[in-house]
């Protein structure tokens, strides 16, 4: 190779690298929909498991089911997003007890929706872009009565992808709490959603 080969050789490493480190997000391309991927199989495992088949196991299994939404959910940004405008209007301390509530009411509807699933398939799909640190996964739920689609929204926040939105079959999880808070929120103080939120939970 001649040196004029040699310094185009060069130039065009030197501008791969500049390219690395202006679009550092294209080298997690792929990770949202393996890390969401990952919670689920984690999910169907426990599902699967004979030994929590029983009736009996039915907490145990819900237990399990809650540990991995821990790791899976970005619950502070869901609340956040659910509240919009809202957030605002609660002090540090409610805010604090909305996101521990609301983490509850979300883990056991989450649970008790998946403790329906018997042999269904998930079937991951595609990446789809929203903004420059948020993704929308896209998986379809296969069972024998058709395909329901759903759509996980996911952010990157420290180096790891959590999800803080679920779309099913089009219906946006946040935007129906969303919808249910801010009519409470209307007329009523934030400690009002508080309560009603503490009833739930206990119920639960």
């Amino acid at each position: 190779m001649n040196l004029k080969g040699k310094g185009m050789k060069r130039q065009l490493i030197i501008m791969m690298l500049l390219l690395c480190l202006i679009f550092p997000v294209s080298a997690v391309a792929g990770a949202a929909l393996e890390t969401v991927k990952g919670h689920a199989d984690r999910v169907m495992e426990v599902l699967r498991d004979p030994a929590l088949k029983p009736e009996s196991a039915k907490k145990i299994k819900k237990d399990r089911i809650r540990a991995v939404s821990v790791k899976m959910f970005d619950f502070a940004e869901l609340s956040k997003r659910t509240l919009a405008r809202n957030w605002e209007r609660f002090n540090p301390d409610q805010q604090k007890e909305f996101i521990e509530l609301y983490r509850s009411l979300l883990e056991d509807a989450y649970a008790d929706k998946i403790l329906s699933y018997t042999d269904e398939k998930i079937v991951f799909g595609k990446e789809v872009p929203l903004t420059e640190k948020t993704v929308e996964v896209r998986s379809t739920v296969l069972r024998k009565t058709g395909e329901i689609p759903i759509y996980y929204r996911v952010i990157l926040k420290d180096g790891v992808w959590r999800v803080y939105d679920v779309v099913i079959e089009g219906v946006s999880l946040i935007g129906n709490y969303r919808a249910q808070f801010r009519k409470i929120l209307s007329n009523k103080p934030p400690e009002s959603l508080l309560e009603t939120l503490r009833k739930k939970v206990d119920k639960g």
